[in-house]
């Protein structure tokens, strides 16, 4: 098997019109770095004839790798299959809307080239209606402060990776979107550089509003996965904390009612709430704390299983 430097993955989601435009720039792309390259296409369940035009692609160059998805599954599916089936040293994605220009991946692999192991394309200048581009800099910006890596444009898929990054990265649900964020926290060194976005063509966006909303609820999935996943007691032992000084200091307010004479306390909703809340913070506590010792089990276990493998 020849040996491949650059893979291309580009996921495929009724894009027909942009197929034969996007594969003749990538090509006048990447034969211009003299770098052996593979373009993969991964076609996440299109039904207007995308697959068949990437058949004709495959057919005409055997540097076209194509696989199809059963169904619809998301972007973050069609990457993850990308990246599993890639065998070049470093791996570009870009959207197949031809929104991202194919001119711009020798810039992205030469700010990889100074030190980095993942480089982002920024759209600086998006030409996107503001119905999109006010929402997507809002989450930049609160996606920005909440995880500490301090980029413009997390969502972007046009990006460069070494071949370490895709190997370790786990992608589901549309975790897509917190790549950057996911690699940082894995000791990888993150940076970004602004690119040229254009006009989409043909076709329309895929993705509506409530994309924003899940965007939110998946950020907090990231919260959890890159600072309490290794001290689950401080995200549950906090919110039990808080819940439980809240109660707390309901019940505290009662009590003095009651010791200054004003009765009765006990038919008030607001004595209900106090007793609520502390329990609540109780039961946070508790799960805070059986997490923890689910972690210390696990790592207890993985220890003694490489102590054993070393004694062998």
């Amino acid at each position: 098997m020849a040996r491949i430097e650059v893979s291309v993955v580009v996921p495929v989601l009724d894009e027909v019109q942009s197929l034969g435009v996007l594969y003749h720039e990538l090509t006048e792309v990447l034969e211009g770095l003299g770098r052996p390259y593979e373009l993969i296409f991964v076609d996440d369940g299109s039904r207007d004839g995308s697959f068949e035009k990437l058949e004709k692609l495959h057919r005409s160059d055997d540097r076209v790798r194509v696989f199809r998805l059963r169904r619809n599954f998301g972007k973050a599916a069609g990457l993850a299959v990308g990246f599993r089936e890639a065998r070049g040293e470093v791996v570009v994605t870009l959207d197949a809307d031809l929104q991202d220009d194919p001119a711009e991946v020798p810039r992205l692999l030469a700010r990889l080239e100074d030190g980095y192991d993942l480089v982002s394309g920024w759209k600086r200048e998006r030409q996107d209606p503001r119905s999109k581009t006010l929402p997507s800099r809002l989450f930049n910006w609160v996606t920005s402060r909440l995880t500490g890596l301090r980029l413009h444009d997390f969502n972007s898929g046009f990006k460069v990776y070494r071949r370490e990054v895709v190997d370790e990265l786990r992608l589901y649900g549309e975790l897509h979107r917190f790549i950057p964020a996911l690699a940082a926290w894995r000791g990888f060194r993150v940076d970004e550089v602004p690119v040229h976005h254009r006009p989409r063509q043909f076709g329309r966006s895929k993705y509506g509003s409530a994309r924003f909303w899940r965007g939110c609820l998946d950020l907090l999935t990231v919260l959890f996965l890159t600072r309490y996943t290794r001290r689950p007691l401080h995200l549950f032992g906090g919110l039990g904390l808080l819940a439980w000084s809240a109660g707390f200091g309901v019940n505290l307010y009662l009590t003095g009612l009651w010791v200054a004479g004003v009765r009765p306390i006990g038919s008030r909703p607001l004595l209900a709430f106090g007793v609520l809340m502390m329990l609540v913070g109780i039961q946070f506590f508790s799960v805070g704390l059986l997490s923890e010792l689910v972690l210390s089990y696990q790592t207890r276990s993985a220890d003694d299983v490489s102590i054993r493998s070393r004694l062998g």
